[in-house]
């Protein structure tokens, strides 16, 4: 690894309304290194990550590339300079296909008149896929058909296609398996060995203290230290310098316990539910009072789950809440019966990003706060202020555009806008997506507490530990249908890993 210095902030300053977002950053990143930067919600990181891209300007501060001051006024002067963002929301194109995004950027970097040769794109596609050792992804797949998991390869493959010499990941492995993660991670080391400085922003600490050269924790806009990874690094130590004090890292996860078992009637039932491609009738309940964990690898059926049953895509089977019985296709007749969903793709179909703090709360129960066609401002301000409140979402006002927050922020907002609606169901898909360590605790306090009150909370999650030790009882799906539950003293990773990798011909013998 070179001790060259290929990019560097100094003194970088960066307000916005209400918010000092970067106070006085500086740091280096040197050629060839992977550089962890970590953080809590609100700490500073997508800030810093935009204002590299050029999607933002700072304040004041300087920028240089390779020793020679350079201004990175727009995303397109980041992009010469060998800058390559890969956003933890994707941006791509689902009407494309797998080949056709992979190539976007170098299809923009064409003359506007100029002839593609289809043949030759394809094979460039598919060396890029199989850099990321996607070789059962064929490059004229449809995107749409993709799970979010490889969707995040493709995005990756994307920034790759091109020439990169900074590769900037925002929490590149939110949605992968831990088989793709550690292909990911290979991934990510090959470019190291070409000489590609990575810029490693994660809130899963263990897995920088696996991969990074060096980690930098940055908080309330700050930068606070900058580590050597060696022996004398630990996750006790990161967590200290993330809030500002010492505590037990492994304080990020209450213990699981049986007091969110149900204690109650049949909250959701459902019978012989299938979605083509996706899910084979598989039927299970839902009880009052439980937290029900779903596990299983991204194409195990798990990741559509909620979307069928809240009505999100063509499904048949039954479902019930309560005795009512859902119409097919009809979100609205779900929510009317009681039902409140948070999904994972908080930029694509949670958040409302026009619209600001309040609106986004009060979106999902607008009936309850509108009097003879007239909204009550007073009531609406109230109730917002009530659920920022509760889960301490950082920001700087109900008026605030959600678009500014930072992403786990944003999910809080997301998480309010469900409980507005006071469900007897609550559907959380990666509830904690994106969100820090300490954010992490005060969802699952949350979530504990409302399923004490008696809520019904279906938790589908790709991080074991949060299925682990925050669910009552886990539910373990694999080739497209229920592969087995798991309770008490038997909910572990391996148990889960060995359900979660079985076929369902292996099940029948």
């Amino acid at each position: 690894m070179s001790e060259t210095s290929i990019l560097e902030v100094r003194n970088v300053t960066r307000t916005f309304p209400g918010v000092m977002a970067l106070d006085n950053v500086s740091i280096d990143f040197r050629a060839g290194e992977i550089h962890a930067i970590i953080g809590e919600n609100g700490a500073g990181k997508s800030t810093m990550m935009n204002v590299l891209a050029g999607e933002i300007s700072p304040d004041s501060g300087t920028i240089l590339v390779d020793g020679r001051e350079m201004p990175i006024t727009s995303p397109r002067v980041s992009q010469k300079l060998g800058i390559k963002v890969v956003f933890q929301e994707l941006s791509l194109c689902q009407n494309l296909s797998v080949g056709e995004n992979v190539l976007l950027g170098a299809f923009a970097a064409q003359p506007a008149i100029s002839y593609l040769n289809r043949t030759r794109s394809g094979r460039m596609a598919a060396d890029m896929l199989a850099r990321l050792g996607m070789y059962d992804v064929q490059t004229d797949t449809p995107l749409a058909g993709l799970t979010v998991a490889k969707q995040q390869l493709v995005e990756i493959a994307r920034a790759i296609s091109q020439e990169v010499r900074i590769l900037i990941l925002d929490e590149p492995n939110s949605a992968l398996s831990p088989r793709e993660t550690g292909r990911l991670f290979d991934v990510v080391r090959n470019l190291k060995s070409q000489g590609v400085t990575i810029i490693y922003v994660s809130h899963h600490l263990e897995e920088v203290l696996v991969l990074a050269d060096r980690i930098s924790v940055m908080r309330d806009g700050r930068m606070i230290t900058t580590l050597e990874n060696g022996p004398g690094v630990s996750l006790e130590r990161l967590v200290a310098h993330m809030i500002g004090r010492s505590i037990n890292a492994s304080g990020q996860y209450a213990l699981r316990s049986d007091a969110n078992a149900h204690k109650g009637n049949i909250a959701m039932e459902v019978r012989e539910l299938s979605v083509p491609s996706h899910i084979r009738k598989i039927s299970f309940q839902l009880w009052q009072g439980e937290i029900l964990g779903v596990a299983g690898l991204p194409d195990s059926g798990k990741d559509v789950l909620a979307d069928a049953i809240f009505g999100l895509l063509v499904r048949s089977g039954e479902i019930e809440i309560g005795g009512i019985r859902l119409a097919p296709h009809r979100p609205s007749h779900a929510i009317a019966a009681g039902m409140s969903f948070v999904p994972a793709d908080r930029r694509g179909a949670g958040v409302l990003l026009s619209m600001n703090v309040a609106e986004n709360v009060i979106s999902s129960a607008l009936e309850r706060f509108t009097r003879a066609g007239f909204l009550r401002l007073g009531l609406i301000r109230g109730t917002a202020q009530q659920y920022v409140d509760k889960l301490d979402a950082r920001i700087a006002s109900l008026g605030q555009k959600i678009a500014t927050l930072s992403g786990g922020n944003q999910q809080k907002i997301i998480l309010a806008r469900g409980l507005v609606t006071g469900p007897r169901v609550l559907m959380l898909h990666e509830p904690t997506r994106g969100i820090d360590v300490g954010a992490k605790v005060e969802i699952y306090d949350i979530l504990k507490s409302l399923a004490a009150d008696g809520m019904a909370i279906l938790m589908i999650s790709s991080e074991l530990p949060e299925i682990i030790l925050h669910s009552s009882r886990v539910m373990v799906m694999a080739d497209k249908i229920i592969m087995g539950q798991l309770r008490g003293s038997k909910i572990t990773e391996e148990a889960i890993m060995s359900l979660a990798t079985r076929s369902d011909r292996e099940r029948a013998a």
